[in-house]
């Protein structure tokens, strides 16, 4: 597929616990943290899971 790049822009504090898992999956532990992933349909659907804590651009 392609290349993804991610950005926390959103505290997971008072979040749900899945949430916060699904953010570590993803690589990011700190607000304005940046990780360029692989698009896979696995990444895609935990992006959809915590779209509101990120922003996501083409890499």
């Amino acid at each position: 597929m392609g290349k993804v790049k991610i950005t926390q822009i959103k505290s997971a504090i008072r979040r749900p616990e899945d949430q916060k898992r699904t953010l570590i999956a993803l690589g990011l532990k700190k607000l304005n943290k940046a990780r360029v992933i692989e698009e896979s349909p696995a990444v895609l659907g935990m992006i959809r899971k915590v779209n509101h804590l990120l922003k996501v651009e083409k890499a």
